[in-house]
C-alpha cells in the first residue's frame, strides 16, 4: 500500500478531527505549564541559581569551591552572620569544624591548637583532616619569629612573600639555628597551608555603641561609665591598661587580630583628655561608593578631607602612636596574612565578593543576621549616611579617635574592599547584590514568621532564642508552622543561633558513645529484620 494521498490525508484529517487533536494539545501545554509553576514556587532556589550564576558572568563555573578556610570571628562586627553562613556551607557539605571545647578558643588568650577538640597532634596522621576554623579566637602571634635587620615591632613578623613560603616550610633564625616560624604556627598546625583566611570589620564608632551596650558589665572601664557619652568625654577617667576585661573597651579589633600594642603614652599635664580636642579622621558622608575610599596614609599625616562640602583639617596627633610605622607594618602584615577582609558597612556587598573568591553560588553566601541587638542596624545606617545629629557626630569623632587602631584597620580594609570592588566591576556587583537581598527576602518570607526577626520575648522554641547578654536584646527567628519537611531543614539551618549551631556540630562530629550504641543496635536490628 503506497503513501497517503494529500486529499486523503484531507479526509483523515477533516476539519472536526483537526479541532479535537488541537484541543488536546493545548489541555497538555496548559497542564504543563501548571506543573511548571508548581515546580518553580517549590524550587525557587533552582531558578535564582541559574540568574545568580549568569550575573557573575557564566552559568558554568571555572573553578573548584574552596573549602578550607579560617575565619577570623571578630567581636560585634557581623561575624556571628558570617559564621552562620559557615556553619550550613560546612554542615551541607559534610565538612569537619575545628571546634573549641566551649565556644570559643580560650577567648582573651591567644589561640593555641590544644584548645581544638579533637586535634591529636601525635595522631600518627591518621586523623581526617579540618576543613574549617571560625570560632572566636585571639589570632597567635605570639611565637613570632623575630626578622634581621628590622626594628623591634615590624621584626615580629614575616613579609608577604616569607609567609607564603613558610607556610610549608621551616623558617630559620639568622644565626642559622633552624626553628619554625610560628607566624601561624598554631592555626597552620589545625589547618592545612593553602587555607584561605578572611576576617571582617566595622566602623569603631558603631563597634563603640554595640560593645558598650553588651560588655558594660564585663568591661571595668565600661561599668563605670554611666553613658557611652561620658566614657569617650573622658575616658582616661575610667579606662585602665590591663584592666578586667578593657580589651572590649578599646581597640578591640586590633586586639582580636592578634597585633601586638604600642606602649601607652604618660599623658603630659596641660595636655588635654579630651579626644576630641584632636579631630580624628572622619569618613566622609557623600553618598557614592568613591566618598568612601580612605587613604589609610590620612591617619599618619596632616590632610584634608571632605566632608559635607566642607574642607576639614586632620591633625595625626590622635592617633598617639610611637611612629607610623607601626601602623603601616600591622597593615601590610594583615595584607599578606589575609584573602579577604570583610566591611561591616557594605556586608551584601562582601559577600558578594566573598563568594567569588571562594567559588561559590548565591545560595552559600545567602543568610539571616545573627546577633544583632534591637536598634544597631538603625544606628549603624546612620552612622555610615552622616544622618547624625550634631551631638553624635561628636561622639562618632570621639570614638574613632579613642580606638585609632581600629579605625587605621577599618580605613585600610574598606579602602581595599572598594579596590577589589572596582577589579570586580560596580556595575557587576549592584546587579550581583540586587540579586543576593532579593533572595534572602524571599527565603525570609517564606521561612520566618512574619518574614523578619523576633524580640526574643516572642521566640518560643529554645532551639532559635538566641543567648541574651547585656543591655540590650538580641533578636532572633522563628519558623512558620506550615513548612514541609524538607523546607524546615533548610529554614532550620538558616535560623539557629550560633551557639545550638556549635552544639549541633559538636553532636555530629563527636556523637556520645550512647548515642553511638543506640544508632548500632537500630542498625543490626534492621538488618536482622531484613533477613528474616
Amino acid at each position: 500500500m503506497g503513501p497517503s494521498s494529500p486529499a486523503r490525508t484531507m479526509r483523515l484529517w477533516g476539519p472536526r478531527s483537526l479541532g479535537v487533536a488541537l484541543g488536546v494539545f493545548m489541555t497538555i501545554g496548559f497542564g504543563l505549564q501548571l506543573l511548571g509553576g508548581a515546580f518553580q514556587r517549590r524550587l525557587p532556589r533552582l531558578q535564582l541559581r541559574q540568574s545568580w550564576a549568569t550575573s557573575l558572568g557564566s552559568a558554568v563555573p571555572s573553578c573548584l569551591p574552596r573549602q578550607r578556610l579560617v575565619f577570623l570571628k571578630t567581636h560585634k562586627s557581623g561575624s556571628s552572620s558570617v559564621l552562620s553562613l559557615l556553619h550550613r556551607y560546612g554542615d551541607r557539605h559534610g565538612l569537619r569544624f575545628a571546634l573549641p571545647t566551649r565556644y570559643q578558643f580560650g577567648y582573651p588568650r591567644l589561640f593555641r591548637a590544644s584548645q581544638v577538640k579533637g586535634y591529636h597532634p601525635q595522631g600518627g596522621g591518621t586523623q581526617p583532616p579540618f576543613h574549617i576554623l571560625c570560632h572566636h579566637m585571639r589570632f597567635n602571634l605570639k611565637e613570632v619569629h623575630l626578622m634581621p635587620e628590622c626594628s623591634l615591632h615590624c621584626s615580629l613578623l614575616p613579609s608577604k612573600r616569607q609567609f607564603k613560603e613558610t607556610k610549608a616550610l621551616p623558617f630559620r633564625h639568622a644565626s642559622g639555628a633552624g626553628q619554625r616560624t610560628s607566624r601561624h604556627r598554631e592555626v597552620l598546625q589545625v589547618m592545612p597551608s593553602d587555607s584561605f583566611f578572611f576576617s571582617i570589620v566595622r566602623d569603631p564608632a558603631a563597634l563603640a555603641r554595640s560593645a558598650f551596650s553588651y560588655y558594660k558589665s564585663t568591661s571595668s572601664a565600661f561599668r563605670k561609665a554611666p553613658s557611652l557619652a561620658a566614657f569617650l568625654a573622658n575616658p582616661r577617667a575610667f579606662y585602665r591598661p590591663g584592666g578586667r576585661g578593657d580589651y572590649y573597651a578599646r581597640n578591640l579589633l586590633w586586639f582580636d587580630f592578634g597585633l601586638p600594642f604600642p606602649p601607652e603614652k604618660r599623658i603630659k599635664r596641660g595636655n588635654p583628655k579630651d579626644p576630641d580636642s584632636h579631630q580624628g579622621h572622619v569618613l566622609p558622608s557623600g553618598t557614592g561608593p568613591r566618598a568612601q575610599i580612605l587613604d589609610p596614609n590620612a591617619l599618619l599625616q596632616p590632610v584634608s578631607t571632605v566632608a559635607d562640602g566642607h574642607s576639614q583639617a586632620v591633625s595625626p596627633t590622635s592617633f598617639n602612636l610611637g611612629s607610623s610605622s607601626f601602623i603601616q607594618w600591622g597593615l601590610a602584615w594583615l595584607d599578606s596574612v589575609f584573602d579577604l577582609v570583610m566591611v561591616a558597612e557594605y556586608f551584601d556587598e562582601s559577600l558578594v565578593l566573598l563568594a567569588d573568591a571562594l567559588c561559590w553560588g548565591l545560595d552559600d553566601v545567602v543568610g539571616f543576621m545573627h546577633n544583632a541587638q534591637a536598634g544597631g542596624e538603625q544606628g549603624l545606617r546612620a552612622a555610615g549616611t552622616g544622618g547624625l545629629t550634631a551631638e553624635d557626630q561628636q561622639l562618632t569623632a570621639r570614638a574613632r579617635a579613642w580606638n585609632n587602631l581600629d579605625w587605621a584597620l577599618y580605613v585600610h580594609f574598606n579602602r581595599s574592599l572598594w579596590a577589589r570592588i572596582e577589579q570586580y566591576g560596580q556595575r557587576r556587583l549592584k546587579h550581583a547584590v540586587a540579586e543576593l537581598r532579593a533572595r534572602r527576602e524571599a527565603m525570609a518570607k517564606h521561612c520566618l514568621q512574619g518574614g523578619k526577626a523576633l524580640d526574643p520575648k516572642y521566640i518560643t522554641n529554645s532551639q532559635f532564642r538566641p543567648f541574651q547578654y547585656g543591655s540590650a536584646k538580641v533578636l532572633g527567628y522563628s519558623l512558620r508552622s506550615s513548612l514541609s519537611p524538607k523546607d524546615r531543614e533548610d529554614c532550620e539551618r538558616l535560623a539557629t543561633p550560633e551557639l545550638q549551631y556549635k552544639d549541633k556540630l559538636d553532636a555530629k562530629q563527636f556523637p556520645s558513645p550512647v548515642s553511638i550504641s543506640l544508632k548500632t543496635s537500630r542498625l543490626l536490628s534492621s538488618r536482622h529484620q531484613a533477613t528474616d
